[in-house]
């Protein structure tokens, strides 16, 4: 028996169906032309054409639809041989479908199954979930960056949630060498308004201490009066980078009162907001800049190329007069224009010194020794410390500069502590990290010279002596004299 579709179940080949016999039949229903006429100049069988005419008029345009088959939906097929032909649609890598069909053939005759043809093998694996394939043929990753359900975070006002991201941008540039390098840009960037709150330009790759000072320009109120983006956000979201997830970023964040949340391990859609930012940049700007290089350009002469600087403010001039007044596509305003709406004050630390303080250095627990301060093998003075001897203290430190730090004791500043042997010098973690690892290593290859005479000398003593006649001995063969100097009774 035929079953007639429900219109809420038509495919669009249906509907077009539909319509089409509908437009064919309008002429009679409409304007009244006699059905004979319009089937005759149609070419449509007069039943049939009655037969259409009363389904529209007991069921309107779904009457018009080709009736299924009583069993529409439902394989004729036995279950097994539609699921031999699915498991093999989805392996890896993944067959042809004529492949399939030839496979399926031989099983289904040797288990007397009804063979299959290659149209019915194609309908069956082209009616596969496309979740189900992804899955099977490309992996879970990629599976779940198209088919997972997201959730999107939404700011409802600006400095609600800031996100934070690194590129490594397609532009060349000239250091002190000189030499062609790519620069790394760190951007924080406002969820609402989508504006910049801050960047750091840097020849170095992502490090902590780039992402400090970039968060420090995005907190602090900027020199440029047209740039009003600065505050202390509720939210800090970043990925799990190692320069996100460090120490020294969850105490600023507690010092900070500011919530730090990060994006699922090797699932960046979540910050698809910051990553169409760093396409602007390279469409908007890179692209017009000396230097540009998409993908493997190898670099121009470095004569044509720009230095970090001359690229910060040419970047600079972009977000605050360009990027910031374009009216942003998602949003349908200005990023800057939609951060400043409201007339709301934003958050602030009490001081550029107390920000500085907290993002800049770095917070280690020591002891006050009575003849100071240890800390990377130095010692550090100051008249202060007399008092505090075998007190537990907390010092800060700038990795850029060893040559001071601050002591607290119990969160309260107590002196400004000096190593005496980096006096009017400045000195960083990072020479001196490598001023050891080169002490360590100059150490170690002394040791494996010794070590090498060592074995040597003990493999010629293990050795047999050679006979040797008188005045042939060579210069290694003349025995070693007994050169001990110990004192016996008989020497007395």
């Amino acid at each position: 028996m035929n079953a007639q579709p429900p219109l809420a179940t038509l495919t669009e080949a249906e509907r077009a169906e539909a319509l089409a016999r509908f437009h064919q039949l309008q002429p009679f229903l409409e304007e009244g032309i006699p059905l004979t006429h319009l089937a005759a100049t149609a070419g449509i069988p007069l039943r049939t054409a009655r037969r259409w005419v009363a389904r529209y008029r007991q069921r309107g345009l779904a009457g018009l639809v080709r009736q299924r088959r009583a069993d529409h939906g439902h394989q004729r097929f036995p279950p097994h041989l539609v699921q031999l032909i699915e498991g093999l649609a989805l392996r890896r890598p993944p067959p042809t479908v004529a492949t399939i069909q030839r496979q399926a053939a031989v099983v289904a005759q040797r288990e007397a199954w009804p063979i299959p043809s290659y149209s019915t093998v194609y309908a069956l694996v082209r009616a596969l979930d496309p979740g189900l394939v992804t899955l099977a043929h490309d992996g879970v990753k990629t599976y779940r960056e198209q088919f997972d359900l997201l959730y999107r975070r939404e700011a409802t006002a600006p400095n609600v949630i800031w996100q934070a991201d690194h590129t490594q941008l397609d532009c060349w540039i000239r250091d002190e060498q000189p030499r062609p390098v790519k620069p790394w840009l760190t951007v924080i960037l406002d969820d609402y308004s989508r504006a910049v709150a801050g960047y750091r330009l840097s020849r170095s790759a992502p490090s902590a201490l780039q992402t400090a000072l970039a968060l420090r320009d995005a907190i602090w109120r900027k020199a440029e009066p047209a740039w009003h983006v600065c505050g202390i956000p509720d939210v800090f979201y970043t990925d799990h980078g190692s320069d996100f997830t460090s120490q020294h970023l969850e105490q600023v964040a507690l010092d900070l009162h500011l919530q730090l949340v990060f994006s699922e391990v090797g699932m960046p859609r979540g910050r698809g907001k910051i990553e169409r930012f760093f396409e602007t940049v390279n469409q908007l700007f890179l692209a017009t800049q000396p230097g540009y290089a998409p993908a493997a350009t190898p670099p121009p002469a470095v004569t044509k190329l720009q230095t970090l600087s001359e690229l910060d403010a040419r970047l600079g001039t972009f977000i605050v007069t360009d990027y910031h007044q374009r009216c942003h596509s998602e949003t349908g305003s200005a990023p800057q224009a939609r951060w400043d709406a409201g007339g709301w004050l934003p958050r602030q630390p009490a001081s550029l010194e107390q920000l500085d303080l907290l993002l800049l250095t770095v917070a280690k627990p020591r002891q006050v020794h009575p003849d100071g301060i240890h800390f990377q093998g130095l010692r550090y003075l100051d008249p202060t410390l007399a008092a505090y001897v075998s007190e537990s203290v907390t010092i800060r430190y700038d990795p850029r500069d060893l040559a001071e730090i601050r002591v607290f004791l119990h969160d309260q500043f107590l002196c400004r502590a000096i190593c005496h042997e980096l006096a009017g010098t400045t000195i960083t973690l990072k020479e001196i990290v490598q001023a050891r690892r080169a002490r360590q290593q100059a150490l170690a290859a002394g040791l494996r010279d010794r070590q090498s005479l060592v074995d040597a000398l003990l493999t010629r003593v293990a050795e047999p002596t050679r006979a040797a006649t008188p005045g042939q001995l060579g210069a290694e063969d003349v025995p070693v004299r007994d050169v001990t100097r110990l004192k016996r009774y008989r020497d007395e």
